[in-house]
């Protein structure tokens, strides 16, 4: 293996792969990235055996090849180099690295030990704006749970519904919903969370269209000169609809801004009871008010103005309610419950695409 490729292209792409790659795995070579020239490019690819990334940059290609080298070394030392063109090397399994006034040599693996996910057939194909997935992911996957006692909820569940394709997280204490685009296919597949962080950081700011492929075991993410496969969950989904009210006594709609500002405040005397804050709801004062009690500092009551219809109040975690507030998008933000032991549902009065329920706690 012969090549040139500059150094900010080599750089990003072993930042991303390098990400997976797990030296603490009983398998050593899943701590390496796979360098291997394709059709005049050069492909970077990292895998943790769940997940796959592969990066494919434009090269100048003079004589083909493959190996696998240590992926924290070769991040690290490539993001050390300057600027400008570097050449690669393969001498049997040396690495020979030649940059300006640099000149280095990594030990490598053999490629043909590198474990390679199975390709995807028979699936299911469809398309989606990078931007439209990029907000869907960033308003669900911070629902998702981190416990692996529950394996299902650590996904993310995207599936068609009636013509429409669905994206949703829950830990059980909150969920969030994203209605995404008009599908005609039959869909159903539940994505790890820690797949779609990844899947994040590769849609960064592009304006590419993804092109998604799943079966029953793998999805396949491509999007401009990247590619990400992941496992899929085994396991059926809740029936979370069931968990959605559809009628209110109390909705209020005010300020984003002012809704964030008096649930911030408010969180920093709830620190001793675990987040926990109270909002009371008033149609006659027409104000929404947060209050926290801290027994060794004090306590705290901030309000806002809002439109209201009922009264009533319902006590929540302020962190959740926080990370609601922000990844909705418009200016307003609508607040319904029932009461003290229902749901709360926060929703963009302007946008219905988005539902982010909230579970009380027992105040």
């Amino acid at each position: 293996m012969k090549l040139q490729v500059t150094q900010e292209n080599l750089s990003k792409a072993l930042s991303s792969a390098a990400r997976i790659a797990n030296t603490r795995n009983t398998l050593p070579i899943l701590g390496n990235v796979l360098l291997k020239t394709v059709d005049n490019r050069l492909s970077v690819s990292a895998t943790n055996l769940d997940i796959a990334i592969t990066h494919y940059i434009g090269s100048k290609v003079s004589t083909e090849g493959a190996i696998t080298v240590p992926a924290r070394l070769m991040q690290d030392f490539v993001a050390s180099l300057p600027t400008g063109i570097i050449n690669l090397e393969l001498d049997e399994h040396k690495l020979h690295i030649t940059a300006d006034q640099y000149k280095s040599t990594i030990n490598g693996v053999a490629a043909d030990d590198f474990p390679v996910m199975p390709a995807i057939t028979e699936g299911i194909s469809w398309e989606i704006s990078a931007a439209v997935l990029k907000k869907g992911l960033q308003q669900t996957v911070l629902a998702a749970s981190n416990d692996e006692a529950r394996p299902v909820l650590t996904g993310v569940y995207v599936h068609s519904y009636d013509n429409t394709l669905y994206m949703v997280a829950t830990d059980s204490y909150r969920l969030a919903e994203k209605s995404l685009i008009k599908t005609k296919n039959n869909s159903s597949l539940l994505v790890p969370a820690s797949a779609l962080q990844d899947l994040l950081r590769i849609l960064g700011d592009t304006e590419d269209t993804v092109h998604v492929t799943h079966d029953d075991q793998q999805v396949l993410f491509r999007v401009g000169e990247a590619e990400l496969v992941s496992r899929l969950i085994d396991g059926a989904y809740p029936d979370y609809r069931k968990l959605i009210p559809t009628t209110f006594e109390v909705t209020a709609t005010l300020s984003r801004d002012d809704f964030t500002n008096i649930t911030k405040v408010s969180s920093l005397f709830a620190r001793e009871s675990a987040g926990s804050v109270t909002i009371k709801v008033d149609e006659v004062s027409k104000q929404v008010s947060i209050n926290s009690i801290a027994s060794q500092i004090g306590e705290n009551t901030a309000s806002a103005s809002a439109d209201i219809k009922g009264t009533g109040e319902v006590t929540l975690n302020s962190r959740y309610l926080l990370d609601a507030l922000h990844v909705l998008n418009g200016d307003t933000v609508t607040f319904q419950f029932n009461g003290k032991l229902d749901p709360s549902l926060l929703t963009d009065p302007k946008n219905k695409d988005y539902k982010h329920i909230i579970m009380p706690l027992r105040s």
